[in-house]
């Protein structure tokens, strides 16, 4: 074992990179840092917000093209649904997305397997 305490910075033994040249004899410290950056916590939730409103009016668009989907076009208009349904549940419109997806399959069901005995 060495004795760090009577050594010079020049001297000092650097385990990563071995001993510090002789010719540098300046201090500079190099480091990325490691810690998260600092957040504006309240300007996040306001962000959350709008995002979840942006989802939560293409859920609704997406809920009403599946409820008409269920009185005229049930293929095209199911379909449609059934696609923005998932774009809304994306966006952070879960529920409403998930109606919307629901109904759209049930249109599409009646329509394909249903109807077809009542004409």
């Amino acid at each position: 074992m060495v004795d760090d305490r009577n050594r010079t910075y020049n001297e000092s033994y650097v385990p990563s990179v071995g001993r510090v040249d002789q010719e540098h004899d300046f201090m500079e410290e190099t480091a990325t840092e490691v810690a998260d950056p600092i957040r504006d916590y309240n300007r996040r939730e306001e962000r959350d917000d709008v995002e979840g409103a942006n989802g939560r009016g293409i859920g609704w668009v997406a809920l009403v093209i599946s409820i008409l989907s269920l009185f005229m076009m049930p293929i095209i208009l199911g379909a449609t649904g059934i696609i923005v349904g998932f774009i809304a549940r994306r966006r952070g419109a879960e529920t409403l997305g998930a109606w919307a997806i629901g109904i759209g399959i049930v249109s599409i069901i009646v329509k394909l397997f249903i109807l077809p005995f009542y004409y």
